[in-house]
C-alpha cells in the first residue's frame, strides 16, 4: 500500500484566461462601452452633397416615420403605439453616422419589442423599414468596430432571428448576418491598412525633408569650412613670417607672432576634425575651388546652352572686393535660383541681378510666369528644399531672404548678403 507522500501529484491543466478576458471586455464595451470612433463621412469627396445631407436625411427619416406609421396601422395596431414603433425605427438611423454602438442597441431593442400584429404572409414579425434599417445598422457597424466587439454584435443580433423569424426563412436571415460580417470585417481591416500606409508615407516624407535639410546644412558647413580654412592658413603663414620681413622685433612681439601662429593652427586642426565629422562617409575629399561671382557667366553660359532663356545683370560689381564667402553664398543662391527656375517654370525667361553696394551685395533672380505649353512633369510646387537652403546660406551670413510670387504670376527670390567694407579692401 503506497504512502499518500508518495502518490503521484495530478497536474492540473493550464487554461489561458487571456481569450476570456479579451471576451469579458468586448462584451462589456458592445453593451455599455464607448462607441466607436466617428468614421469618415460618407460623402467627404464631394463637399457640395455634403452640406445638403442633413436637410435630405432628415427628411428622408420623417417619411420613413410616416411611413412605418401607416404600415403599422394597416396592421391593426393603435395609433400612439404605431406612433412608438415608428420613433424606435428611426431612431437608429439618425444615431448610426455618430453613434454607431448606440444605434445597434437601440436596433436590438426594436426588434425585440415591435413584433405585433404581424401578418402571416410576411417572412418575418416586423415592418419592411425596420428590417432594412436593421440590415443597414449592422452592416455600418460591423465595418466600424474591431473583429471581438464584431463576434458580439453578431451573436446578439441572432437572438431575435432565431426567436421570432420563422423556420422557413431562418437560414436565410442568418446567411445575411455572416455575409455582413465578413464583408465588414474586411472593409475595416482594408480601411486600417490604407491608414497605417499614409501614416507611414508621412512619417518618410517628413523624414526625407528633414534628412535634405540637414544635407543642405552639411554642405553648407563643409562650404564655409574651406573658406574659414583658408583665412585661417593664410594668418598662420603671415603670422609666421613677419618676423623675418621685419628688422629688429623685440623678442616679446616675435613670441607673440608665434602664439598667433600656434593658435591659427589650432583652431585650423579643430576645424578639420569638425568637417571630417560632418562629411560622410560617401563624400570624398572637395579639393575643386570654391566658385564665386566670377564663375556666374560661366554657369549663366551653361544655363543657356541646357535652354533655359537667362539674362545675367552684374555690371559695375567689383569682384574683388567682395569677401568669399559672400561671394560663394551668392553664387549658390543664384545656382539654386536657376534651377529652381528650370524645374517649376520651364519655357519662363530668367533674370538675374547683381548689385555690389558700400556695405552688401544685393542678389536678385527673377523668372516670368510659367508657360503652360512647356511644362515639365514631375515639377510640382513645394517638391524640393531649395529655398530653405538659400535662407539658411543668407542668414548664416546675417542677410535678409525674401522669396515669393510676383503680381504677373512669376517668381522672385532676393537675397541681401552684408560684408564688412574694410575687409574687402584688405
Amino acid at each position: 500500500m503506497a504512502r499518500p507522500s508518495e502518490v503521484p501529484a495530478r497536474s492540473l491543466p493550464v487554461v489561458n484566461r487571456q481569450p476570456i478576458a479579451v471576451a469579458l471586455r468586448a462584451l462589456r464595451q458592445t453593451l455599455l462601452g464607448p462607441d466607436a470612433p466617428p468614421g469618415r463621412p460618407l460623402l467627404a469627396r464631394w463637399p457640395r452633397l455634403a452640406r445638403h445631407a442633413a436637410p435630405v436625411g432628415l427628411l428622408a427619416a420623417l417619411g420613413l416615420f410616416w411611413i412605418t406609421v401607416a404600415v403599422e396601422s394597416d396592421w391593426g395596431l393603435p395609433t400612439p403605439i404605431a406612433v412608438l414603433f415608428a420613433a424606435m425605427t428611426v431612431a437608429p438611423l439618425l444615431a448610426l453616422p455618430r453613434r454607431p454602438l448606440l444605434a445597434w442597441r437601440l436596433t436590438v431593442l426594436a426588434l425585440l419589442v415591435c413584433t405585433f400584429n404581424a401578418p402571416a404572409d410576411t417572412p418575418g414579425p416586423w415592418t419592411p423599414p425596420l428590417a432594412l434599417g436593421s440590415i443597414a445598422v449592422v452592416a455600418v457597424v460591423v465595418a466600424r468596430v474591431d473583429r471581438p466587439v464584431l463576434v458580439w454584435v453578431v451573436a446578439i443580433t441572432t437572438v431575435p432571428v432565431f426567436t421570432l423569424v420563422r423556420a422557413e426563412n431562418r437560414a436565410a436571415v442568418l446567411a445575411l448576418l455572416g455575409a455582413l460580417a465578413i464583408v465588414g470585417d474586411l472593409i475595416r481591416r482594408n480601411r486600417m491598412s490604407r491608414r497605417a500606409l499614409a501614416e507611414q508615407t508621412e512619417l518618410s516624407e517628413r523624414e526625407h525633408e528633414r534628412r535634405a535639410v540637414l544635407e543642405e546644412r552639411t554642405r553648407i558647413a563643409r562650404e564655409l569650412h574651406d573658406v574659414v580654412a583658408h583665412h585661417m592658413s593664410l594668418i598662420a603663414v603671415q603670422a609666421e613670417t613677419a618676423p623675418y620681413r621685419l628688422t629688429d622685433v623685440p623678442a616679446p612681439v616675435a613670441a607673440e607672432f608665434t602664439a598667433i601662429a600656434g593658435s591659427a593652427r589650432d583652431a585650423l586642426t579643430d576645424m578639420r576634425r569638425l568637417l571630417g565629422v560632418l562629411r560622410s562617409e560617401s563624400t570624398g575629399p572637395q579639393t575643386a575651388p570654391q566658385p564665386d561671382l566670377a564663375d556666374l557667366e560661366t554657369m549663366v553660359e551653361a544655363a543657356r546652352r541646357a535652354g533655359l532663356p537667362v539674362t545675367l545683370d552684374a555690371e559695375q560689381v567689383q569682384v574683388e572686393r567682395v569677401p568669399t564667402p559672400v561671394g560663394l553664398a551668392a553664387y549658390r543662391i543664384v545656382q539654386e535660383g536657376l534651377a529652381n527656375a528650370a524645374r517649376h517654370a520651364g519655357g519662363a525667361a530668367v533674370r538675374v541681378t547683381v548689385r555690389a553696394g558700400r556695405s552688401s551685395l544685393g542678389v536678385r533672380v527673377q523668372n516670368a510666369p510659367p508657360d503652360s505649353t512647356d511644362a515639365r512633369p514631375g515639377t510640382e510646387a513645394g517638391a524640393g528644399h531649395g529655398l530653405t537652403g538659400m535662407r539658411e546660406r543668407a542668414v548664416s551670413l546675417g542677410g535678409t531672404f525674401t522669396a515669393g510670387t510676383l503680381p504677373d504670376g512669376g517668381y522672385a527670390v532676393a537675397v541681401e548678403l552684408p560684408y564688412d567694407v574694410e575687409d574687402a579692401d584688405r
